[in-house]
């Protein structure tokens, strides 16, 4: 599902798309991720879970993009693009901590618009909450703005949410697309 080797290296970071255990491993690295950075727990883990297995469910080649990142052959990392709607949607974008810092998710993430506009999707978007600091510098560079903040707590925990969006294709007068 739209992977592909980025290097020879059998201990070094391999894009690929689904594996066997990538639904489990994904969920598990937001859950340890937001469980010690917001107080997270079991609603957010199992609506990880959900969804993801969902949108696989429901993948398209076209319009979606799925991809893991595997070390040794764990997944320790991954990013989508849901197509399905409009605009797109950022979603399942985490790296395990041996990963961070090294560029992965620069590149991840610049990969993934190019994927979103030659799908031909117009705007892409994705949530995210305040407190997420390395990821908030990484959607800026990229060109991302907030375009809606508030709080909430259906994750049982309260945070502040953002909603934030990136114009693939403008049109004279277009601004940034906010949730669909």
């Amino acid at each position: 599902m739209n992977g592909g080797d980025i290097s020879g290296d059998r201990a070094s970071p391999v894009f690929a798309g689904w594996v066997p255990g990538a639904i489990g491993r994904i969920a598990l690295l937001h859950a340890r991720h937001y469980a010690e950075s917001h107080g997270f727990g079991l609603a957010f883990e199992a609506r990880v879970a959900t969804e993801l297995s969902e949108f696989l469910g429901r993948f398209e080649p076209r319009r979606d993009q799925f991809v893991t990142v595997l070390v040794a052959g764990e997944v320790e990392g991954s990013l989508a693009v849901d197509g399905a709607g409009d605009p797109a949607r950022l979603r399942w974008f985490i790296l395990s901590d041996k990963l961070r810092g090294r560029g992965l998710g620069r590149r991840m993430l610049a990969t993934a618009v190019e994927t979103a506009r030659a799908a031909g999707h117009r705007n892409l978007v994705l949530s995210t909450l305040a407190g997420l600091d390395a990821a908030d510098r990484l959607y800026r560079d990229a060109g991302f703005q907030v375009v809606a903040e508030h709080p909430g707590a259906h994750w049982g925990t309260p945070a502040v949410e953002r909603e934030l969006a990136l114009v693939l294709a403008p049109t004279p007068g277009d601004a940034p697309a906010g949730r669909a």
